[in-house]
């Protein structure tokens, strides 16, 4: 079994439940988008917005990602950047409860946070204030953390600080690691897409991706770029809600049928699709199987809100996960 580290923004989650998508447009915040935003800014929307249900959670993609893989039994690993103080404390104890391996750098910044706004039809949209979390640099990393894994699951939210994300990925190749790059968002990719284009040419393994963020990424429509993707990275990956995904390696492409669930809320479902195609690339099952074990991942966490499931649910995702290896 293939050892697993990740390295992204070390975010706490605030998931707020809208009533109705005006609280989007009152602080300009498109709609399923993610946007970053000042201390100032993230203090306001959550003024106007303690009203609403939430909760809180660890949070960033790659950590949801790795926190997925280990509560599945995969031996995990994280880097990232928090503040010394309590929100912080709240992050790395919540890795560390699902097993993961932390390697974080505590600044005095405090730490960052992510506004998760949650629209009655489930869509989910980001305001995000990084604080500390863009604190991590090149030369925090230590190629030791990269000798005792075999995979590097890098965030593409990562792509505003380009060194490193090269420093990762030459340590992760220092290590003979296979690379894998989650594209994010789509407008993080388009205003940092010769940059994402330059890291997977040179460095990516396996590429993630969503329809809006594939287009992005190579400005022709999702199955369109789903050959061009394929010409420069050994796998792509591209997610595509209830209509599934697509996997392509070589010249084999492989499409994964969604199921119909009942959406509660997005948050997440990309995250853990990458948890449960992850799991089984680590575990040497075939690109389907993959596929098939993404999928369900996606659409257990899109019946919850946030992207935290309970053991109780990962009890049922590891039983499902033996059906799904033994077959029809």
């Amino acid at each position: 079994m293939k050892r697993i580290l990740g390295i992204g923004n070390a975010l706490v989650d605030i998931l707020i439940l809208i009533d109705d998508d005006g609280i989007l447009e009152a602080f300009d915040l498109p709609k399923g988008s993610m946007q970053l935003v000042d201390i100032k800014k993230s203090e306001q929307i959550q003024d106007n917005t303690r009203n609403f249900s939430q909760t809180r959670s660890s949070g960033g993609s790659v950590a949801n990602t790795i926190h997925g893989l280990a509560m599945l039994g995969i031996d995990a690993g994280y880097i990232g950047s928090t503040g010394k103080d309590a929100t912080g404390d709240f992050f790395e104890n919540d890795l560390k409860a699902a097993g993961v391996k932390t390697y974080l750098t505590r600044r005095n910044s405090v730490t960052g946070t992510a506004l998760t706004l949650i629209s009655p039809d489930s869509e989910r949209t980001f305001a995000t204030h990084l604080g500390a979390a863009v604190e991590l640099h090149p030369g925090d990393l230590d190629p030791a953390w990269f000798r005792e894994h075999d995979i590097l699951y890098v965030e593409g939210y990562l792509i505003t600080d380009a060194a490193l994300v090269e420093k990762a990925c030459l340590l992760a190749r220092e290590s003979n690691m296979t690379i894998a790059l989650d594209l994010a968002s789509y407008n993080v990719v388009e205003a940092y897409r010769d940059s994402f284009k330059k890291i997977a040419d040179r460095y990516v393994d396996i590429l993630f991706a969503n329809e809006m963020e594939a287009e992005a990424f190579t400005g022709v429509p999702s199955m369109q770029a789903l050959d061009l993707m394929g010409n420069s990275v050994e796998l792509v990956v591209i997610k595509a809600g209830a209509n599934g995904s697509w996997l392509r390696k070589g010249k084999k492409t492989i499409k994964i049928d969604a199921t119909p669930v009942r959406c509660a809320d997005t948050t997440g479902a990309g995250d853990l699709y990458a948890s449960g195609f992850l799991y089984g690339y680590a575990t040497g099952m075939d690109l389907e199987k993959c596929g098939l074990i993404g999928s369900m991942m996606a659409e257990k966490v899109i019946g919850i809100t946030g992207a935290r499931m309970s053991k109780t649910e990962f009890t049922e995702i590891i039983n499902n996960i033996g059906k799904i290896v033994q077959g029809p």
